[in-house]
């Protein structure tokens, strides 16, 4: 999960939100592709150890999940929408408090520059908002070691530390807001057909906060 906002302030909703859905629009086309004009595919699930080099070398787009609409753990507001991400400072923020093995390794795989999908989560119409890019590699999370923060993970060591997390810069919005109902329809009929997005982790590993997609 990104940064907690202090401020209360409502995300708003992008200007292109209510757009005629198409198949054909550029944001749906570079989802598919992973990059423009290539084909590409959501990673599937691989057997440990196996080809790990080469399929890591492959990610090259990323999905990330974050909450937009205000929800208090702990005393705490865990918000953090895209519109918050383009208003901190040089529109750059930590995507810290990820707490699942996985999620965090394929923090640890990212690169700069490579480019992420900025997903609303547990919100009333949850899908992708828009584009941001890595701009610093996996470094040690500080929030586990935090008491007062949600995250805070006591069996996490200053020397050993368990979790990592990344630095994002807002890109753009989307040209459209891209609603998981449309998502879910392109991943179905790929699974029938055999497109890009059949093994979609949004639909595959769904709870996974953090996920890759790959050149294909």
């Amino acid at each position: 999960m990104p940064p907690k906002k202090r401020t209360r302030s409502k995300s708003t909703k992008h200007a292109d939100a209510d757009a005629q859905h198409c198949e054909g629009s550029d944001d749906v086309a570079q989802l598919k592709t992973g990059k423009r004009n290539r084909s590409a595919a959501v990673t599937s699930d691989v057997e440990k150890n196996k080809n790990d080099d080469a399929i890591k070398s492959s990610y090259s787009h990323w999905l990330m999940k974050s909450e937009p609409e205000s929800r208090i753990e702990n005393g705490v507001d865990v918000k953090f929408g895209i519109e918050d991400l383009k208003a901190l400072p040089s529109q750059t923020g930590c995507w810290d408090g990820v707490r699942n093995y996985q999620a965090r390794n394929f923090m640890r795989d990212m690169k700069v520059g490579q480019q992420a999908f900025f997903y609303h989560s547990n919100c009333k119409e949850p899908g992708i908002a828009g584009l941001m890019k890595i701009v610093k590699e996996a470094y040690v999370d500080h929030t586990q070691f935090d008491k007062k923060d949600v995250h805070y993970d006591p069996s996490s060591k200053a020397d050993n530390p368990k979790w990592s997390m990344v630095d994002v810069q807002f890109e753009r919005m989307t040209k459209r807001f891209i609603p998981l109902t449309e998502l879910k329809k392109y991943h179905l009929q790929h699974k029938a057909k055999g497109g890009p997005l059949k093994d979609m982790a949004l639909f595959t590993r769904a709870r996974l906060s953090v996920q890759p997609l790959t050149a294909g």
